[in-house]
């Protein structure tokens, strides 16, 4: 199975890296907000903060090095990136599980091929419809299974599901994340597309040109600082509070993540780098069920199981040998003509 989709050629080191820092850092995340729900905030405003900071010495090189996409380019996707990144962490307000959370951020695949087809007219095969409908399935099911209050999920005599009002604004404000990340996709391809692939610049300004934004949040990111700096310290957190140490590693752990994910995509084909990633969520799923103790039954596991089912059934096969070898020797042709052409271009 690794061998069909490449995992094996996949370099252990990096692998290794990306389950360790992607995994610790939703745990830490779910501490938190478990110590300070209304932290997601200031956990958002300090990942922005660290990422602007060491991009700008170790990209813009303190803006000696020339940009270039043009800063307009940025603005708008600023707009849509803090939007989505802020709801992503903002949804914990809503009574919305870290499940759940995960199980949705699972399926940007749906939200990818729905604004692929509005926005970009694409067309995709039989299989990717399937593979779609499963998640989509699967997604409604652990979302019903969710709906009912914890006092009446544990009533057996209560056959009817229902949705709080905070519950149903949290649903909406996951879709709408889900369809933000997407549209940051989409943006990002034709900036990449117009200018070419830029990936640090484009971390800098995306993070640095959003933390002015900030500023309308600072009395509540202060009022859980204080809450984060008030919890017992460990020997853990290097007699740092837990709440403090617990943010500190989130910040540290989001960065190797990010690194390590960038780093996975240089070695791997886009195919293990998704099969990687679906992976490394469903062990944050066990972890954040098992450790933390989030209710989980048995129609969440069903619906689990559609989405990363369908996950899979979405990825395309990598190419044979054969298919490999014959498109090398089409671009060898190809490169040939093109130098041909320029030799005569010169004669003339």
């Amino acid at each position: 199975m690794a061998l069909a989709f490449g995992l094996d050629y996949a370099p252990a080191s990096t692998v290794g890296m990306t389950f360790g820092a992607c995994c610790s850092n939703v745990v830490f995340l779910e501490q938190l907000v478990r110590l300070e729900p209304g932290c997601t905030t200031l956990v958002t405003f300090a990942q922005f903060a660290f990422i602007a900071v060491e991009k700008f010495f170790s990209e813009t090189r303190c803006f000696r090095k020339k940009r270039a996409v043009p800063l307009s380019r940025y603005i708008e996707m600023v707009a849509v990136f803090f939007t989505q990144s802020f709801l992503n962490n903002y949804v914990f307000n809503f009574d919305i599980p870290m499940p759940l959370h995960m199980i949705f951020k699972s399926a940007s695949l749906l939200s990818n091929m729905a604004l692929g087809i509005v926005i970009l007219n694409r067309s995709y095969s039989f299989r990717k419809y399937s593979a779609v409908s499963l998640l989509t399935v699967g997604i409604i099911v652990c979302t019903m299974a969710s709906a009912a209050p914890r006092e009446q999920m544990a009533d057996t005599r209560s056959s009817h599901l229902t949705f709080s009002l905070t519950q149903i604004i949290g649903i909406a404000i996951l879709i709408l994340a889900l369809l933000l990340s997407s549209m940051m996709g989409i943006l990002q391809e034709k900036v990449t597309a117009d200018f070419g692939k830029h990936p640090g610049e484009m971390m800098f300004y995306i993070h640095a040109l959003a933390l002015p934004v900030f500023v309308m949040f600072t009395p509540q990111m202060w009022h859980s600082f204080k809450i984060l700096a008030a919890t017992p310290s460990s020997w853990i957190t290097l007699g740092l509070p837990t709440g403090i140490g617990s943010l500190l590693a989130n910040i540290l752990t989001q960065h190797l993540c990010i690194t390590s994910v960038c780093k996975l995509s240089t070695e791997c084909t886009s195919l293990t780098v998704t099969l990687v990633l679906t992976l490394r969520k469903f062990v944050s799923l066990v972890i954040s069920i098992f450790y933390f103790g989030n209710e989980f039954s048995f129609q969440h596991w069903i619906g689990t199981a559609l989405v990363f089912i369908g996950t899979l059934l979405f990825l395309d096969a990598p190419p044979s040998s054969g298919q490999k070898d014959a498109k090398d020797k089409q671009a060898k042709v190809l490169l040939s003509k093109v130098e041909k052409q320029k030799s005569r271009d010169k004669l003339n």
